[in-house]
């Protein structure tokens, strides 16, 4: 399909999907469906979404939890179809806040479906250091992703 590039972590991640998942290219999947909020979640954060979402889900909020595993080709109509259906769409990548997912679904609702949206990730330089911590400080742990979305779905 042409040049491709694949992120790779440091990190022991949980898995997200079971045995019997297949992996396609350019295909988002819904792994928590819910009608609140979107929370598109890529790479390392896509667990701590998913705990984001259980969090919300206690106090009412159902959030919906899509990773986005390719950004390009980014999932067009998985996420227009989310984004229809809640209302409202968060983001959630550790990378810098421009140029990546986030910035890459802010032109898609922009031109196709305007919705509000919030984009979580490193909005300033990069930093070394120990994964946890530098997740907390970005507000990419559970607890700062649920802080976000409730902040955001109160405006």
């Amino acid at each position: 399909p042409g040049p491709l590039y694949l992120r790779l972590t440091r990190q022991n991640l949980e898995p997200v999907h079971d045995a019997a998942y297949r992996f396609q290219f350019g295909k988002a999947d819904v792994l928590r469906p819910g009608h609140d909020v979107t929370l598109l979640a890529t790479g390392g954060p896509v667990w701590n979404a998913l705990e984001a979402a259980k969090k919300l889900g206690a106090e009412g909020i159902q959030a919906e939890v899509i990773n986005v595993a390719t950004i390009k080709p980014l999932d067009e109509e998985a996420i227009l179809r989310s984004a229809g259906r809640t209302g409202h769409v968060v983001t959630v990548e550790d990378h810098s806040v421009h140029g990546g997912l986030g910035s890459a679904v802010a032109e898609l609702l922009g031109e196709v479906m305007p919705t509000p949206m919030k984009r979580i990730g490193v909005a300033t330089f990069g930093e070394s250091g120990d994964q946890k911590g530098l997740y907390a400080k970005h507000g990419l742990d559970p607890d700062g992703i649920a802080g976000s979305v409730r902040k955001f779905l109160s405006r």
